[in-house]
């Protein structure tokens, strides 16, 4: 086994050999035999340890296991204590799902300083198999099946080309020590009770059950690779980026078949899972919207509006007179000039004696209007942005430069006619929006 992991990094992970490497080491078996081959193999590691405090006087043995085994493999060891139990309560979540959260937590502190690279786990064949059957179980797309990828990001698991009971059988022909933990045989836990109970009699049914379930797996991660590409071309079809916000024609997503699983592959990375509310917003009228934890889709007529949901700003923001640049909530800077030049969007000229400082800059509120520039009469900007065809979410997010309840400018889109600059003007205030 060790010349197959040594060739393992050899051909699809090399740069290891150069890195800085955090180890994740529970004591048990996988993290101890992966701990070897690693040393053995020249890498340069040090061990990650987690107290998670939920066996007593079990979790500080393997902790001081944990210690011992870094000391006799002549390799560094970092450990952190977790009050797991508190952070699950709060977070009202469950003890295992706690547990990853603060591991991954701490491991993203660790490779945030300059030290160390990548993070190594133990996860194998088997554990691939059993995250399958999970995801498989509650319900999921070609993803869910393709399996635990060999690297995320900054997380590596050189392990999974081997079986748990490859691993087993090289910690006894080396006689390695490891520690067992007992939380391992309840079967309350949905994994454990896939590994001791279902994985057992899946593996009777064929000598080679497990090399052809990685063979599957393989077939599934290509087809994945297919479906990815042809839905990114797709993507850049239908996606009309502006800034942060994307819109999408409901008649060219109405056209893709099948819808449903279009919509999946289009819109699951930004968190969206309930598909029939998503679905239905082909239908629905202009306004609805879903949301997912980070981000909302609004019907908006004939398109779909997607865009990530905003943190909340401040309602109201001043510019007194001495102001000559803002940078929240958006870019603006104010000069006096004498004379008027380019105009635009993005630029106004104004009469600086009309202006009541301090100006306000406020989002739009219903019930709004102003004087339009070049036009005779008021309008409200709800009929404005009508004419304009703004998207619900770009009203939401239009800023307005007020002088005391008047409106100055529709930001970035049109200037109030009672400000403009006559030939009576004495003082040009010139602002302009920096994109």
């Amino acid at each position: 086994m060790l010349k197959q992991f040594a060739e393992h990094i050899n051909s699809n992970l090399p740069f290891l050999k150069e890195k800085s490497l955090l180890l994740a080491c529970s004591g048990g078996v996988d993290s101890v035999v992966l701990t070897h081959l690693c040393v053995a193999s020249g890498l340069k590691v040090t061990l990650a340890h987690c107290n998670f405090q939920l066996r007593g006087d079990e979790s500080d043995g393997d902790e001081a296991f944990v210690r011992n085994l870094a000391q006799k493999s002549g390799v560094g060891v970092m450990v952190k204590s977790f009050d797991t139990e508190k952070y699950a309560e709060a977070h009202r979540g469950s003890i295992q799902m706690a547990a990853r959260e603060l591991r991954y937590q701490w491991f993203k502190e660790l490779l945030g300083s300059t030290e160390f690279d990548f993070v190594l786990t133990a996860h194998h064949a088997d554990d691939d198999l059993e995250t399958f059957l999970i995801n498989l179980s509650r319900g999921t797309g070609i993803e869910g099946l393709s399996g635990i990828p060999i690297q995320n990001e900054k997380v590596i698991r050189p392990l999974l080309n081997f079986s748990r009971q490859e691993i087993l059988s090289y910690a006894k022909d080396n006689a390695l020590e490891w520690r067992e933990d007992s939380s391992n045989s309840e079967s309350k836990y949905l994994r454990n009770k896939i590994r001791l109970d279902i994985v057992p009699q899946l593996k009777t049914l064929h000598p080679t059950f497990l090399e052809n379930f990685k063979r599957t797996q393989s077939h599934l991660e290509q087809t994945q690779a297919l479906v990815r590409h042809h839905v990114e071309e797709i993507r850049k079809k239908l996606f009309e980026s502006q800034g942060d916000i994307i819109k999408i024609s409901v008649e060219k997503l109405q056209e893709l078949k099948p819808t449903a699983g279009y919509l999946y592959e289009l819109f699951h990375a930004y968190g969206f899972t309930e598909w029939n509310d998503v679905e239905g917003l082909l239908h629905a009228m202009s306004g609805k919207e879903v949301l997912s934890k980070t981000h909302r889709l609004v019907k908006d007529r004939t398109h779909l509006v997607l865009s990530p949901i905003e943190t909340g700003l401040e309602e109201v923001f001043w510019v007194s007179d001495d102001v000559k640049e803002l940078e929240i909530p958006i870019n603006i800077r104010l000069k006096n000039v004498k004379t008027v030049e380019n105009t635009g969007r993005n630029v106004i000229y104004l009469d600086k004696e009309k202006l009541n400082f301090p100006l306000q800059l406020r989002n739009w509120e219903k019930g709004d209007y102003f004087y339009p520039y070049g036009m005779k009469g008021k309008k409200k900007l709800s009929k404005f942005f009508k004419d304009e065809k703004v998207d619900v979410v770009s009203k939401e997010r239009q800023w307005l430069l007020c002088s005391d309840d008047a409106i100055v400018w529709v930001v970035g889109r049109r200037a109030d006619e009672r400000f403009k600059v006559e030939d009576s003007t004495q003082e040009i205030l010139k602002i302009t929006l920096v994109s």
